[in-house]
């Protein structure tokens, strides 16, 4: 009897292992290929992975809510159509076996066994700084589950040196004092849903990790507002794409981060990383209200083409649940959009580790005062605002006013004579 295993994939560069949330299939199911088969989610993303080849599902060695590393197998398929099921089994200790298995000292790596899984990435930076398995135990984990993944626990140690007691308080899980919440008749009480909770955890978490601060300014968008509407039904007949303000935005976003890259970096301990590549996030707001951020890759090299088919492409795939783990990661910097909600401004959560996120506002018509050669004159200009929030640790007060005050002058000085 001829037989395909299907192994667990690497869903992202630095993807190690996944949850199966949901088996498509049972036993003795006949499949075809490319029939999706299993559900699996990472720290960011689901994703459903479709089935290679046709034939009968003979084996499923993991059940629903099982963490497997990537590389392992999951199920059997007999090529022949043939041949007898066997009892799915449940493997998730298996995988959390491969955990640590070490010497029994303090710190993780030395004897120490615990119950949770922790990949290699989490063991490595814990051995490397001295965290016991009591310690990286009592960590609130922001991933799958609730496991801790590395911006979890850089975000322990950042917190840690400055006063470990308290730090070890506010993240575990146990001693973290309840809210008393008080459910009167006709309340409803809904679970939050999984996308919902990494959320949550990941703003407790940059709130606790950065110093949050936010500057504003407003800038005039006049010559873009005028350029788009003249070029739109153009820009669609031509190119297949919808041309949004978003793009338009991104292009100015990505030219000041070249221009200032202390914004374009990212903390590790004491040390500033700064990145090579400008890759921008893009947050989109789901049809359940939940939110998401893909990640425009090098669009520091993107024309408004390139940057409109990415951000419309991977707009569509996010509201569509078909969004990768590499479409998800790797981001240096995050763009929200509060203007898509009509709304003016907004202050928002820095998406670590990441030192900034920019939120552009609507674009409304006032009276404003033009300085020409002439003297001053009132005219009806189109305007928004746009309010960075950074980290202060890193970026003071000048540093992230400059940056922000340049991205409004590439805004304002748009060409009107720009072609497609």
């Amino acid at each position: 009897m001829a037989t395909y295993n299907i192994i667990m994939p690497k869903l992202g560069e630095s993807v190690e292992e996944a949850t199966i949330t949901k088996w498509f299939v049972g036993l003795g199911d006949l499949i075809e290929e490319d029939q999706p088969i299993v559900e699996l989610a990472t720290d960011k993303v689901d994703s459903e992975i479709p089935s290679p080849v046709e034939g009968k599902v003979i084996k499923l060695n993991y059940e629903e809510g099982a963490i497997v590393a990537v590389g392992e197998v999951i199920a059997v398929i007999s090529l022949d159509g043939d041949g007898e099921t066997e009892t799915a089994v449940d493997n998730s200790s298996q995988a959390a076996g491969t955990e640590a298995k070490t010497e029994d000292k303090s710190t993780v790596g030395r004897d120490n066994v615990s119950k949770r899984f922790y990949t290699p990435l989490v063991k490595t930076i814990a051995r490397k700084e001295n965290v016991s398995i009591k310690e990286l135990d009592s960590i609130l984990g922001s991933g799958a589950n609730g496991r801790v993944n590395k911006s979890d626990i850089l975000g322990y140690i950042a917190h840690r040196s400055v006063e470990e007691d308290v730090v070890v308080s506010k993240i575990s899980k146990t001693e973290k004092p309840a809210v008393k919440i008080t459910v009167n008749e006709g309340d409803r009480i809904v679970p939050m849903a999984r996308m919902r909770k990494l959320t949550a955890d990941h703003m407790i978490m940059s709130q606790e990790t950065s110093a949050h601060v936010t500057s504003v300014i407003e800038a005039d968008v006049t010559n873009i507002v005028k350029w788009r509407t003249s070029h739109k039904d153009e820009f669609l007949d031509k190119y297949g794409q919808k041309l949004t303000y978003m793009p338009i935005f991104t292009e100015a976003i990505a030219r000041a981060l070249k221009d200032f890259p202390q914004l374009n970096a990212s903390t590790d301990g004491e040390n500033i990383i700064y990145r090579k590549r400008v890759n921008i996030g893009i947050a989109v707001a789901l049809p359940d209200w939940n939110l998401i951020v893909p990640v425009i890759k090098d669009a520091d090299y993107k024309n408004m083409y390139g940057l409109a088919t990415d951000i419309n492409t991977l707009a569509a795939k996010a509201r569509n649940n078909k969004l990768s783990p590499d479409d998800v990661s790797g981001g240096t910097f995050s763009i929200t959009n509060f203007g898509s909600f009509n709304n003016l401004m907004g202050t928002p959560i820095i998406n670590q580790p990441q030192l900034a996120i920019i939120a552009t506002g609507a674009i409304v018509k006032k009276p404003s005062v033009l300085e020409t050669p002439e003297g001053d004159f009132m005219a009806i200009r189109n305007k928004m605002y746009l309010s960075l929030s950074y980290d202060h640790r890193i970026v003071d007060g000048a540093l992230g006013g400059a940056f922000l005050q340049r991205v409004a002058k590439y805004l304002e000085d748009f060409n009107l004579n720009r072609s497609i």
